[in-house]
């Protein structure tokens, strides 16, 4: 790196409302809306200050339908000079002064507004989620796919993360000993308990629980499934990371969720935050919580419907199934 290039990199953060934005950058991702309702600050203001941490390197942005997301650059936390700038304002997020403690504050009400629309929204159409269901293709497409990607194998434990109606646990109850299933909306555990106990199925259960922070050991799990969740979360990303936390070495994570897509009427309507998401960007998150992307599923409509998603599924291994495929692939590269 230069020396223009490292004053440009502390030209950038030296000015207030440009450290206090990449402060809440370090706590998560965020939309220009939310950094200006979080700051009290105007929009085109808020722009220009997030260009100049773009073109330093430091923040990166990613357009989807209407909405620009930034987030801290993925390359930054490798660069030693950028690296060290991050941890110093880290630093400076977590601490006691006013200014930023109020940021603080205000990125967890954020948080929290947005955790209570996507209640809300569960609250109002849990008895009717299934019939919502039909943007996409036919629930016994998806999985039929899903359950083949254990290819007829018996686990000792399933995770359920976003258990919604309890079909996830229905549809894989041949395929493990024992199964649990959280999701936060009561409304949507009342079903999912109903569905269970109309299907037969005693050895799994339903509880309450943040899928962010679970109260469970690590190592736990030999899979976890996220089905259709992480599209509603403003962390997706941290909610993979919660995934591989919890599975044993050898376990694997199943993903379903929708390929990228314009329909923004989804957020709106159905309190979509995230419009899809790209392989690549499945493969950084497994990769930054220690996982392998081992097969990507791409189930797409028909040619004739028009309104109609395209849904992936992501089968990601814990790193003791990634390190035994490396070994048999380059026995040298692990000896």
């Amino acid at each position: 790196m230069s020396l223009d290039d490292t004053l440009n990199i502390f030209r950038a953060i030296g000015e207030e409302t440009r450290l206090r934005i990449m402060g809440l950058l370090c706590r998560g991702e965020l939309t220009v809306t939310e950094i200006t309702t979080i700051l009290g600050q105007s929009q085109p203001r808020v722009s220009r200050h997030l260009k100049i941490l773009a073109d330093a390197g430091l923040a990166e942005r990613h357009r989807e339908g209407a909405w620009m997301f930034y987030r801290v650059a993925a390359e930054a936390r490798d660069d030693p000079a950028l690296g060290a700038v991050l941890t110093s304002v880290e630093a400076i997020a977590d601490s006691s002064d006013r200014i930023v403690a109020r940021d603080r504050e205000r990125f967890e009400q954020s948080r929290e507004a947005r955790a209570a629309v996507a209640a809300a929204y569960f609250k109002e159409n849990a008895r009717e989620w299934t019939r919502l269901r039909r943007l996409h293709l036919p629930e016994s497409d998806i999985e039929a796919r899903m359950v083949g990607l254990l290819k007829g194998e018996v686990v000792d434990q399933f995770i359920d993360l976003g258990a919604g109606t309890g079909r996830m646990l229905e549809i894989f109850a041949g395929h493990y000993r024992a199964g649990v299933g959280y999701d936060l909306s009561h409304e949507m555990l009342a079903i999912a308990r109903a569905n269970l106990e109309r299907a037969g199925v005693a050895h799994a259960q339903l509880r309450h629980g943040d899928l962010f922070s679970l109260p469970l050991e690590p190592q736990s799990a030999d899979v976890v499934c996220i089905h259709q969740v992480l599209h509603f979360l403003a962390e997706p990303a941290a909610a993979v990371a919660e995934a591989a936390r919890l599975l044993k070495p050898g376990g694997r994570l199943i993903i379903s969720d929708f390929a990228p897509h314009d329909l923004e009427f989804l957020r709106d309507e159905h309190a979509h935050r995230r419009l899809g998401f790209s392989d690549e960007e499945v493969r950084d998150w497994c990769a930054a919580a220690g996982l392998a992307l081992d097969k990507i599923e791409t189930l797409s409509p028909g040619s004739g419907e028009r309104r109609k998603l395209t849904v992936k599924i992501w089968l990601c291994d814990s790193p003791a199934k990634a390190m035994r495929e490396i070994s048999r692939l380059h026995p040298r590269s692990v000896a």
